[in-house]
């Protein structure tokens, strides 16, 4: 295949990596500078300059976007999208991953164990906010820091609330985290490819830092996570948009709490750490996803007039429940199953004799009007259009 690498760093040790695993597997790869593309929309077909020309065909597009550019960069990925170039990471999957609160949104909304988490604006909500999330001592954290930057330990409410309002003072937006003493500055980095962990790390602070980074210290030993931990970070991922992706957790209690998944992670602490080609893994997933490459369901199946793709709740007195999907009327009101949640499993294209739960959420593609009017007590009409009311209307 032809790779082309976005990288604004080709002599950093993840870029050589992947470029080197990319040749020695017979791979034609370039390593683009994200900043020097120009996006082309005034053609027939989107296009993509590359230093003031037209880039040339590639099957597949791996980004290695920074913070400080994610916005350029996600728009040339998007354009490598609309291109129909592969990439493992989409757009949107960038975008959600870099806001700390957009992601803890996504990922609160799939029953992922994470850290108590709050969002104020006002210096009056930060006192019940840190009650919320069990009282101090608390993280508040920067929604874009990285590396452990913007990451504060407040040991108490008063100076949780002081630093709140100084960061808030300057224009930055704060979340407020419990501090999870359990887990003694230790974290676990799993590195994500496609549907499995293909490494993992334990990552130790230095000293009284309680930030495990090894960009501020820290150490790292080669971990075996459970299946437990391993399903809760592949799932991470995925929700996420991101087929390659660093998923940072905590060990907790009562299971893994994951703080942060990484769509750009590096690949140096995790090598080393554990020995094993990760580099080596990403470059063999892209390979064989762009002979079969995933497409945005949505974005496609969205394009009919009055047609779209919607997810609909079975609610526990509702008609469905103990119904099979073949007698639930579906189907005669022009609309088709596509995936099947029931908890935290998954089943693509179910089959007809499967009967519906309570709890069951159904991803379906059909008329929006006749989805819309299986939303119990929701049910609305169609809006009509009425004419301005020709003496309010001002004199010319």
């Amino acid at each position: 295949m032809k790779l082309a690498i976005l990288s604004r760093a080709p002599h950093a040790y993840s870029t050589q990596r992947l470029r080197t695993a990319a040749e020695e597997r017979g791979h034609t790869v370039k390593v683009l500078n994200t900043l020097r593309f120009a996006i082309d929309l005034t053609g027939e077909q989107p296009d993509l300059l590359y230093r003031g020309k037209l880039l040339s065909d590639y099957d597949a597009v791996l980004p290695r976007i920074g913070n400080s550019i994610t916005y350029y960069g996600t728009a040339v990925v998007r354009q490598f999208e609309q291109m129909d170039v592969y990439t493992p990471n989409t757009a949107n999957g960038i975008t959600n991953s870099r806001d700390k609160l957009r992601a803890n949104q996504i990922l609160s909304r799939h029953d992922i164990g994470m850290p108590a988490t709050t969002f104020v604006s006002s210096r009056a909500d930060v006192r019940g906010a840190i009650e919320r999330v069990g009282g101090a001592p608390v993280v508040i954290k920067l929604l874009e820091g990285t590396q452990g930057i913007g990451v504060i330990l407040a040991p108490e409410a008063k100076v949780a609330e002081s630093i709140v309002e100084t960061l808030h003072s300057t224009k930055q937006n704060v979340l407020i985290q419990s501090f999870i003493s359990e887990s003694r500055g230790k974290d676990i980095r799993a590195l994500v490819v496609g549907d499995r962990v293909v490494a993992a790390m334990r990552r130790s602070a230095s000293g009284d830092e309680f930030r495990s980074n090894v960009h501020r210290g820290g150490t790292v030993e080669q971990v075996t996570l459970t299946p437990e931990y391993e399903e809760a970070a592949v799932r991470s991922a995925q929700i996420m948009g991101l087929r390659v992706a660093g998923v940072d957790m905590l060990e907790g209690n009562d299971g893994p709490l994951v703080m942060e998944v990484n769509s750009s992670p590096g690949l140096e602490g995790i090598e080393r750490a554990t020995g094993l080609d990760v580099a080596g893994a990403v470059i063999d997933f892209i390979a064989n996803q762009v002979a079969f490459p995933e497409i945005d369901v949505r974005q496609r199946l969205s394009v009919s007039t009055g047609y779209g793709v919607a997810e609909l709740l079975v609610h526990t007195n509702a008609d469905l429940v103990g119904k099979t999907i073949k007698d639930s009327g579906l189907w005669d009101r022009d609309i088709t199953v596509l995936t099947l949640h029931r908890g935290t499993s998954v089943i693509p294209n179910p089959r007809s004799g499967v009967a519906l739960e309570p709890g069951d959420r159904l991803l379906c593609f059909g008329k929006l009007e006749e989805m819309r009017s299986m939303i119990p007590d929701r049910r609305r009409r169609r809006t009509k259009l009425r004419k301005l009311p020709t003496a309010s209307l001002p004199d010319s």
